[in-house]
């Protein structure tokens, strides 16, 4: 196949930059990224003349770090991933060859160079946000086991990022004129501890399993994507689900029995997800202040209520 047309690229990019907010757009806030964004129809274009594609007239998708094209080739419609930055991919390769499309999207192709994916085509626009809470909970309970296998070599271990948890709580709690009640940092810096003592590094986790990141299928009904994977323990996975449709639960009751569901679901241990869901609640709180977040921080409070 023939490279893309100047035509087609162009029409791309003026979608692409339609699109990126540097608020949702990581690449937007660097030299270096913003370098990156100007290189884009070089890299499009190699890629899809490496790989044989062209350019499908699907429309263009950004996320924080990445844009998403829909392609096509002679046996096939696909999606093209570019990551910035570029390293982002070879950890995202690491765990879609690992889990060999069980329950992921299947990786075909791997440009590391440029941090481009090759990947199986899903269906973006339905995502287990269209589910009932609770059916949507089971069912990312039950692809966390799926998803829970023999972490391969390579991956950030989470037994060093949860040792320097303690340290970094209480740090931007200070620094940030202590914006969490300090009863909760305590609590969760000690909890920080005992996982610390606790976490292995044996399995693999898909480290940002929340709902609109499980995309539905036709080689199977549900598939997760966009991994950026850690080596650890299952239960660290856990409060994406919790606090990302956090507004949708009525009370603190309601914030439980979903944490419940997903345990069940997940046969994953019950005290130590319980402990991941403080301490990171506490973590991504601190975290979405210092971004300028304000819809994260309530989301992560409502839970911390509820646990605590």
């Amino acid at each position: 196949m023939s490279k893309p047309s100047n035509d087609a690229i162009a029409q791309l990019l003026v979608r692409l930059a339609q699109r990126i907010d540097p608020l949702q757009f990581a690449a937007a806030n660097s030299a270096d990224g913003r370098a990156w964004i100007a290189n884009l129809p070089e890299n499009l274009s190699a890629v899809c003349s490496q790989w044989h594609l062209q350019i499908d007239d699907a429309d263009v998708h950004s996320g924080y770090h990445a844009v998403v094209q829909p392609v096509r080739r002679r046996h096939g419609t696909y999606v093209l991933k570019l990551t910035w930055p570029v390293d982002r991919a070879i950890d995202e390769a690491r765990a879609l060859a690992e889990w060999a499309g069980d329950g992921a999207v299947q990786l075909l192709d791997v440009d590391s160079d440029r941090g481009a994916l090759l990947l199986e085509r899903l269906d973006a626009t339905t995502t287990l946000l269209d589910l009932n809470l609770t059916d949507a909970a089971t069912l990312a309970g039950r692809l966390l086991r799926r998803l829970t296998v023999p972490a391969p070599d390579g991956l950030r271990k989470l037994t060093a990022l949860v040792h320097d948890l303690p340290n970094s709580i209480g740090d931007r709690q200070e620094r940030l004129s202590q914006p969490v009640p300090n009863r909760w940092i305590e609590t969760s810096r000690s909890l920080a501890d005992q996982l610390g003592a606790t976490t292995t590094d044996r399995y693999l986790v898909h480290a940002d399993l929340h709902y609109g990141n499980v995309l539905a299928g036709t080689r199977e009904p549900w598939l997760a994507i966009d991994p950026k994977p850690l080596a650890g323990d299952a239960e660290h996975a856990v409060p994406e689900l919790l606090w990302t449709r956090a507004d949708e639960l009525e009370d603190s009751a309601s914030v439980r029995r979903l944490l419940e569901v997903i345990v069940e679901n997940g046969a994953l241990d019950a005290e130590k997800a319980r402990n991941w869901c403080i301490v990171r609640c506490v973590d991504a709180w601190l975290w979405g202040i210092e971004h300028g977040l304000t819809e994260d921080p309530k989301r992560c409070q409502q839970v911390l209520q509820a646990l605590l």
